[in-house]
Order: C-alpha cells, then structure tokens, then sequence
C-alpha cells in the first residue's frame, strides 16, 4: 500500500499524563517513561487542533491515570470544541458523584469510559493495584451508573487473578449488570516486565483462564469481548485449529503464514504523556516523531517506524527461522508485535505465547 494512501487513523491514544494514583503491578509505563515530563497544557491543545486538521475523529484519554491532571476537563472541552469524540481508560478510583455529572455534561460526545477491575473483592483487586483501590474504584463505578454514562470495564487476566476469573465474570454480569466488557491477559512490557515472575502464569493458569472464559461465554454470548486478543479468542482459535485438523476446514476473516495478527499500525497511533508518537503504547521503544517537532500527517504517513510495522505483514512464517517447516503455518498469524518484542527483543518474529506447536508440547524452546 502506498503511503500516500493510508487513510486517517480510526483513533488516537492519548497518554495525557504517566502521574497515576496507584501502583499497578502490570502497567506498561515503566519507571523510566513516567519519569518523563508531562506536555502543558497549551500543548495538548494546540495538538487536538491538528487532529481536528487531519480528519481525525477520536481520541482516547489514558495515562497514567487520566483524572489525575488538573486540567483534563479543559482537554476534554477542546476535544469537544474541535468537533471530535473521545473515550477514557481509567480506575475509576478519582471519580465522584460531583465529577460523573460533570462528565455527563460531554454524554454526547463521550464513546465509553474503560474501567480497569481485576478482582471480585478487595484481596484480589488491591493485591494488584494497591490497598483501597478496589473500594474507591466501585465507588467510581457506581458514580458512573448513576449518571447513566457509558461506561465498561476491562479485566487484565494474570497468575495473581487467574483463579478469581470466573468470581470476577460473575460479578461484572449479575452485580454490576455489564452486558459487555474485555478480558485481556497481561503482557510483559513495562512495570509488567518487571513484575513478570510474579504475573506470568504457568500452562495449567492459562488453560484454565481458556476454560473460565469459553464456559462463560457460551453461557452468556458476546459479553466478554476481547477484540483480535485475549484468553477468549486465543481459545477459541486453538479449537479452531484441532477441528480443522481432523476435518481440513479452515477459514478466518484475515491472512495467515504471515505477520499479519496486528492492524494497529493502519487504524491507531498512540501517544506518550511527553508528546513522544509511538505505533502502540506495547511497542514504546518504536519512537515516530514528538509533537511540536513533527508534523501529525508526516508521522502518519512517512513515519519510518510505521511504514516498517506495514511492511511487518509480507513476512512469511517460513522466512523465520523459529518457524521453517512448521506444519501449522496455515493457521497462524504470529500474533502480538508488543509482547513479541517484550519477549524476544524483536519485531518481526511471532509472540511465543501465541505459538500453537508449543502449546500442544511440540516446540520445546516456546515450551508453552
């Protein structure tokens, strides 16, 4: 695809500050990005403009912890005033009853607030994020629910919550009455890296997450989303693999024995709370370009960085040495560029938690 072709970004994500609250044990900021300085405010704002310029028509707030700057009602005014809708990841822990009705005021222009949540009580929830943080963010939530706002939650799957999975499910679906929501896994990049002894779970964890997760789901149909990642779609792809192995049927919706299990790099470009343009806030080590310095547009379609990540789907499995000769390239798409490089120092090789030789014990150096 030419580069001159590539149409505006579906989104961008927005790290409008690396401040947080809280100490979340799998954050992708390490200590080394939040020590970065935050952009002023007339920065941001001069930066919604070129959005607005360039055609882009959302934006998501994260950081950090959003709420955690002062002036982030006069972001979200600009944001509005530049004719934009946006969304918000948060933990929900600084949100009251006064601030959820001065959200509300923006309803129309607000896609969804993402809360994180991964723990049905206080010891789960708080062993991860820290002691209080479950109560305040239920607080937030029910802050959320009173202004009638359009709220959801993701839960992050990892060794300290993976047995609580099916308590959180069911507290999400029956208390809190959320008829969608994300379940992801946690990945090893940046204060996750760090703490990956203790968040990294073993085989038996993960398969068990697989079978919390499809049991949930066929009991309740399309509530717990995941998008193209996830303990839902990865085991739902390898059932997908054992039938087409027994009957040689298989089809998915994209291309695979290539790279191709990312399309981030056509649809969004993230943002690092220092104005640092990143491909994905799980590939921070890829810098495109800073605000003030390089041009939205020239980021987007000239960027080095990018242009490389869109060459990243002509690579074929069997050009990789890892992968040369495997028989189940036909079903494969490599999976996650972020956690492939989080794990192996490199782009354009497949993410070892996705490698399906090794989860059936056949590839003893991804020793699932």
């Amino acid at each position: 695809m030419a580069e001159s072709s590539v149409k505006t970004p579906d989104s961008v994500i927005i790290a409008v500050t690396g401040r947080c609250n809280l100490a979340c044990k799998y954050c992708f900021y390490a200590d080394e990005m939040v020590a970065l300085d935050d952009l002023p405010t007339e920065t941001w704002l001069a930066f919604f403009e070129e959005l607005r310029d360039a055609g882009v028509m959302r934006v998501t707030l994260s950081g950090g912890e959003p709420f955690a700057r002062r002036d982030i009602w006069q972001l979200m005014d600009s944001i509005v005033q530049n004719k934009m809708r946006f969304g918000i990841l948060t933990n929900a822990t600084l949100i009251t009853n006064e601030s959820a009705e001065r959200l509300n005021t923006y309803s129309r222009r607000i896609d969804n607030i993402q809360v994180s949540v991964d723990g049905s009580s206080a010891e789960t929830h708080d062993a991860i994020r820290g002691k209080g943080a479950f109560e305040r963010t239920m607080c937030g939530i029910a802050a959320l629910k009173k202004c009638e706002l359009p709220w959801t939650v993701r839960v992050t799957i990892n060794k300290l919550n993976v047995c609580d999975l099916e308590a959180i499910l069911h507290m999400l679906y029956y208390d809190l009455g959320l008829k969608n929501f994300g379940v992801n896994e946690a990945f090893p990049r940046g204060a996750g890296q760090c703490n990956n002894s203790i968040l990294e779970m073993t085989p038996e964890e993960r398969r068990l997450s697989f079978a919390v997760m499809q049991k949930f789901d066929r009991e309740h149909p399309g509530v717990a989303s995941g998008a193209q990642a996830g303990p839902l779609i990865m085991a739902n792809l390898l059932d997908k693999i054992e039938r087409a192995r027994a009957t040689g049927e298989f089809t998915v919706p994209y291309r695979t024995g290539h790279l191709t299990g990312c399309n981030i790099m056509w649809q969004k470009i993230s943002v690092l709370h220092d104005g640092t343009y990143v491909p994905c806030h799980q590939l921070p080590q890829i810098k495109l370009g800073k605000i003030g310095q390089d041009a939205f547009r020239d980021v987007w379609q000239s960027s080095i960085g990018l242009r490389q990540l869109r060459e990243r789907h002509t690579v074929s499995l069997e050009s990789l040495e890892h992968c040369q000769g495997c028989k189940y390239q036909q079903y494969c798409t490599g999976g996650c560029p972020g956690v492939a490089s989080a794990i192996t120092g490199e782009v354009n090789t497949i993410n070892p938690l996705d490698c399906y030789r090794a989860y059936i014990g056949e590839d003893m150096e991804y020793a699932y």
